[in-house]
């Protein structure tokens, strides 16, 4: 892709639609090979840009899920022990004795995540995804300064590992905690918001091709209106798809008030949230929604 237009069209054919200013801001992280840090609400489509990166250069996308603990073991490398033991076993048997330097070599090493993505040795750089950030620990977020800033880990016992092609990095956040601005300096940044009505309605067209248009309006437009009341878990682009493809499912050409509180499952998943939308609050949304697409 040699402009941002044509990567804004590449994404929309594989049925990511990107605005201009999220198109930009992964167009220059290709082109500057930068880390791209996306930060949003939970469901408004951060790690689907990773994904759909990897489907447009045709390469492998190496995921890491971050979550509290997380640590050099889980996310770079470990030793392979139980190998490492019989190969000890069978020296002792042949009344030989294991050396470091045999014990503590590549083809001892269980790659992780970042590893992975840094030892990659393919002409095409894989899509490296560290997702939801924020929930690792800081300790963590200082291990990775290493890793975005040079593209090389160092093992103590085999030394420096540098990538010959460094992987593209998608980095994605929803904001329980702050990440440090040593990190995100090494990154370019973008925040995705929800949605407006058409740009949401244009996604449940393209990922949800077989919904009636009518049911596509209401759900969006439902969704739309829930956003703006105070909940405990607002719903994202996600709960919208997977709403319109349940009704699809259920057969249903438009909402209504039955199958809306019997569905309220799908889109709201703390029971708090549905008790305050179910019934009367349920009804006047729907009249809502009818009245501004009549």
């Amino acid at each position: 892709m040699q402009t941002i237009e044509s990567l804004q069209q590449a994404l929309r054919n594989n049925l990511y639609i990107a605005d201009r200013g999220l198109a930009t801001a992964i167009f220059l992280a290709l082109k500057l090979q930068r880390p791209l840090f996306l930060e949003g609400e939970p469901g408004v489509g951060k790690t689907e840009v990773a994904k759909v990166i990897a489907g447009l250069q045709k390469t492998e996308l190496i995921r890491l899920q971050c979550y509290e603990g997380l640590d050099v073991n889980q996310a770079v490398y470990e030793w392979n022990y139980t190998r490492q033991l019989l190969h000890i076993r069978l020296m002792e048997a042949r009344g030989e004795r294991a050396t470091e330097a045999e014990l503590f070599g590549p083809e001892y090493l269980l790659r992780r995540p970042l590893l992975q993505a840094v030892e990659n040795t393919k002409a095409d750089s894989p899509v490296l995804l560290i997702d939801e950030i924020d929930r690792s620990d800081e300790e963590f977020e200082a291990f990775l300064l290493e890793v975005l800033s040079d593209f090389q880990i160092t093992i103590p016992e085999i030394g420096t590992i540098r990538a010959e092609h460094p992987p593209v990095v998608i980095l994605t956040s929803n904001r329980t905690r702050e990440v440090h601005d040593a990190l995100k300096r090494r990154c370019l940044y973008y925040w995705i918001d929800y949605p407006s009505f058409e740009k949401e309605l244009e996604i449940v067209r393209a990922k949800v091709p077989n919904a009636p248009e009518a049911l596509a309006k209401q759900v969006t437009g439902f969704i739309q209106e829930l956003r703006r009341i105070e909940l405990y878990k607002v719903p994202g682009v996600a709960e919208t798809l997977d709403w319109t493809a349940a009704l699809v499912a259920l057969d249903q050409q438009a909402l209504e008030l039955n199958i809306v509180e019997d569905t309220l499952g799908v889109i709201l998943k703390y029971q708090d949230d549905v008790i305050q939308i179910r019934g009367q609050q349920a009804g006047l949304i729907l009249d809502r929604v009818r009245v501004n697409q009549a």
